[in-house]
């Protein structure tokens, strides 16, 4: 029973995810020309909707900020006018403002910036789709019933009026046949408004019942373990089923890469969130993706997959499975991916109970350590006992060290100096962080491209080629020996200068920021990932959100 209402609770929150499990919003951290900005973004529920914009802007001093919306398929040119943000008032560097989302799907919002420094100008990738319905107020629906009733009356007895009353001269009275024809004429005029009525009532039923057909649905997946040589392998198989309905036709042959990668997946062991993997699984057909399994203990997973479409749409794709144990093996145990990691470590409800395993890491909490497997250690920046609040912006900031205490440089791992994975208790919320923000990287790329793109419509490209060169490119990816391939990566997104052999658009050093800000109160736990010696490392943190209202 406990399962089942776990699988329709995360169901039910995945229906308002998109891109990611309960965090509607989007935060965006990065450079503006000369200015270092961050861009929160707080996109609609119902599409056409305004999205709520918010930047922060920590040095120069801005005269002007605008905003417009950019869709993926109508680009540059087919974008609207910009709108000024306006300066809030006694915050110095502080934006607001609202643009409108009239398309559905990929969006973004482009950030013009004009001040001392010159001007600067960002990309936001936004996900804009319509989650919810309004409903009419109570009160607003009566009165406007009665206001309805009144003109139909009016319209009625006015027509009534005009061929009877309205042509009388001064001291004349109605004859039988006038009073007859105002009669007929009125009931003809009670026909036609009736039928105007009822065809105006059956145009909004068929426009609702269109909308609720479009209203965001998650793309579904069925998890499993199969077995392989003795070894436990994941696999994903996604849910196609009334897709033509939804015209999502070919999605699944124009999936991108993101962080080289054409799929992230996070396992976390439910109820104590005391076991987690990072793995990537690859493409088998369309539908089918799989990877090699890592040495998990056996249990309940919380699942979520993330994939990114060719527009930048961003997704995940939510279950639960159960892992048995792992046969016992002299053989190393294949991998995916290099990258593909785990950790285990002790359950949110039983801190300092550590499980027994080759690869464990002890929970901390903000102001306090982790240490890793290898000796070295970051400290989440922060009060210990302190509680977060839901919906405020945190920069979630740890400091990395090596095991003598000199600060440690973190390397690359798939393009990025970090990655964070966050997830609260009951799995309702869940994200991928990096120092960036909470967006796909190839969201941002796929959107440049666009704007460089003259081309007012977006052209679909043929699925089979496009899905086979992504495949070779995958596979280039792969043989490539891991350095070069991160200096690859990070050149790629536009994040390493070739000429100059060094990081550009984020700070390198051991001091990592991931902006975020918590959806709602509770429990949450947070997987902090960095890469040393060629190694990735996952520390582990908990913490305590209250809301914002709570004293």
């Amino acid at each position: 029973m406990k399962n089942f209402i776990l699988i329709i609770m995360l169901l039910a929150v995945s229906m308002t995810a998109k891109a990611h499990v309960g965090s509607a919003g989007v935060k965006m951290q990065g450079q503006a020309g000369p200015y270092k900005v961050l861009v929160s973004v707080e996109p609609p529920d119902v599409i056409p909707g305004t999205a709520k914009i918010t930047v922060y802007i920590e040095n120069g001093i801005a005269r002007k900020v605008l905003a417009r919306p950019i869709y993926f398929y109508s680009g540059d040119k087919g974008a609207p006018s910009p709108d000024e943000l306006t300066q809030v008032a006694g915050q110095t560097g502080q934006f607001q403002g609202v643009v409108w989302l009239m398309e559905w799907g990929s969006s973004s919002a482009q950030i013009q910036i004009a001040g001392d420094k010159g001007k600067g100008e960002l990309i936001v990738p936004i996900v804009a789709v319509s989650t919810a319905e309004r409903d009419m107020p109570k009160h607003l629906g009566i009165g406007l019933s009665i206001l309805g009733i009144l003109l139909f009356l009016l319209m009625i007895t006015t027509i009534g009026a005009s061929v009877s009353d309205g042509i009388l001269r001064p001291g004349e009275t109605l004859t039988p046949a006038q009073k007859r024809k105002r009669w007929v004429n009125m009931g003809i005029a009670t026909v036609l408004c009736s039928l105007i009525l009822y065809g105006g009532s059956s145009w909004w039923d068929s426009w609702a019942a269109e909308y609720k057909q479009w209203l965001y649905r998650p793309v579904k997946g069925s998890a499993a373990i199969l077995q392989t040589n003795n070894q436990r392998v994941f696999q994903l198989k996604i849910d196609t089923t009334g897709w033509n309905a939804q015209r999502r036709g070919s999605m699944l042959s124009t999936l991108i890469p993101d962080h080289g990668k054409l799929m992230h997946t996070f396992l976390v062991r439910t109820p104590g969130l005391d076991a987690f993997a990072h793995i990537h699984p690859e493409r088998i057909d369309s539908t089918t993706f799989e990877a090699f399994l890592p040495k998990l203990p056996a249990g309940k997973y919380l699942v979520y997959n993330d994939i990114v479409q060719l527009s930048g749409f961003a997704e995940t794709i939510v279950d639960t499975i159960d892992i048995p144990e792992q046969a016992a093996t002299a053989k190393p145990l294949n991998v995916t991916a290099e990258e593909d990691t785990y950790v285990v470590t002790d359950p949110i409800n039983a801190p300092g109970n550590v499980p027994m395993d080759e690869n464990v890491v002890i929970c901390g909490k903000p102001g306090t350590k982790t240490v890793f497997k290898d000796g070295s250690y970051a400290v989440w920046e922060g009060m210990p006992n302190k509680p977060l609040d839901a919906g405020k912006p945190y920069q979630l900031t740890f400091e990395f060290f090596n095991p003598d205490g000199s600060a440690c440089y973190p390397e690359p791992y798939l393009g990025m100096t970090g990655h964070v994975a966050v997830v609260r208790t009951d799995g309702s919320v869940y994200i991928h962080l990096h120092p960036t923000g909470t967006f796909a990287m190839a969201a941002e790329q796929t959107f440049k491209d666009r704007m460089a793109d003259t081309a007012k419509v977006a052209k679909r490209p043929q699925p089979v080629m496009f899905r086979d060169s992504i495949d070779r490119y995958l596979a280039k990816l792969k043989a490539m020996p891991m350095e070069e391939r991160e200096v690859f990566l990070m050149t790629e997104m536009g994040m390493y200068d070739m000429k100059d052999g060094a990081m550009t658009g984020m700070d390198h050093g051991n001091r990592i920021s991931f902006p975020y800000s918590f959806p709602k109160e509770g429990r949450y736990r947070i997987f902090l990932q960095l890469k040393r010696n060629a190694k990735v490392l996952t520390g582990v943190y908990d913490v305590k959100v209250k809301d914002a209202v709570t004293l």
